[in-house]
């Protein structure tokens, strides 16, 4: 039984006839059906009702003041409402005050992960975008391996739940219950894979060209034209397995070296068309914040997910490359959004 107002006049008159008839203030209140604790302050000071909370008036901020909160919160990402006024000299504001007046112009955000981009980064970003402007990019195969854990990544099992509702239990466990290792490609409107990494097998230079030689070439490629073949770029990213000299090597006796392995830019996955599938693929596996329970249900689910994704899809993906050249150009090297 929860709290509920302040006792009736009705209610008050039943309780002094109860506790004349000797019941107890429990008893009272399985008959009242009310919490015990509103009985037992009515008998200990009957003629006392609750406290009504009596809301303070809010510090009143200035104009001059909302314009240097305006700049620090500009010049403070990520800082608390606390911090922010301090910077300001800006006391005696209550944090309710502080964040009704960060709302309205500002509101909370999570950072971007993404990988510093340097000087030195830019500009092979840029060259990288200068070499391939005249790329005929639905000759390139765009590759990628991505981990899949049973929990999903962290912050998306959240959502609406109806009042009177509780949420749902999510299990916690470490690293996220662990996961399976994903492989798969993509070129104009085909899907390649996904493919599976064996589970507890570390990808290194030898286990990422068998693991090719199992998976990709013969399964894939080797069902190809020659024409096909020919004209294939292989994109794959600058992971120390997939850079090596070893695995440059074994590449380059399959027939895919110089012009047809596409040279990567450094931290650059925002330009890989492949990281927006990859995101497809987790809305659908983990939406309404869906748990696994063992690695084989999930790579079940990737599986599926991977099969209705449809061609269009994919191959609006892979046209997009010509829009991120252009966008990594105008902005001079600089992120770009996926």
């Amino acid at each position: 039984m929860g709290q509920k107002k302040d006792l009736t006049g009705s209610e008050k008159s039943k309780i002094v006839r109860y506790l004349a008839e000797g019941c107890s203030s429990l008893k009272i209140a399985k008959l009242l059906k009310r919490d015990h604790r509103t009985i037992k302050r009515f008998i200990q000071n009957s003629q006392q009702g609750r406290k009504k909370c009596v809301e303070k008036p809010r510090r009143k901020i200035t104009a001059h003041e909302l314009r240097k909160v305006k700049r620090a919160a500009a010049k403070m990402p990520l800082a608390t409402s606390l911090a922010i006024f301090q910077s300001c000299n800006i006391t005696g504001a209550p944090k309710s005050t502080r964040c009704a007046t960060l709302r309205d112009m500002a509101k909370v955000r999570k950072a971007e992960r993404r990988p510093p981009l340097n000087k030195t980064h830019k500009l092979k970003r840029q060259d990288w975008a200068k070499k391939y402007l005249k790329t005929d990019f639905s000759k390139v195969l765009w590759t990628d391996e991505m981990r899949m854990s049973l929990d999903g990544p962290d912050g998306w099992a959240r959502g609406w739940i109806g009042k009177g509702q509780r949420a749902p239990v999510r299990l916690r466990r470490q690293q996220g219950g662990g996961g399976v290792l994903v492989w798969a490609g993509i070129i104009k409107d085909e899907l390649v894979g996904p493919f599976r990494v064996e589970d507890g097998v570390k990808l290194n230079s030898q286990s990422y060209c068998q693991f090719l030689e199992d998976t990709f070439f013969k399964q894939w490629y080797r069902k190809k034209s020659a024409s096909f073949k020919k004209n294939m770029i292989f994109m794959q990213d600058n992971a120390p397995s997939h850079a090596s000299k070893y695995s440059t090597a074994w590449l380059a006796r399959k027939g895919i070296k110089e012009d047809k392995l596409m040279t990567w830019p450094p931290c650059s996955p925002d330009l890989n068309p492949i990281e927006n599938l990859w995101s497809i693929i987790k809305c659908e596996i983990y939406k309404e914040g869906k748990q696994y329970t063992s690695l084989n249900s999930v790579w079940e689910a990737v599986v599926a997910a991977a099969r209705n994704v449809d061609g269009e899809q994919i191959k609006t993906l892979t046209e997009s490359m010509d829009g991120r050249l252009l966008s990594v150009l105008a902005k001079k090297g600089g992120y770009i959004g996926r």
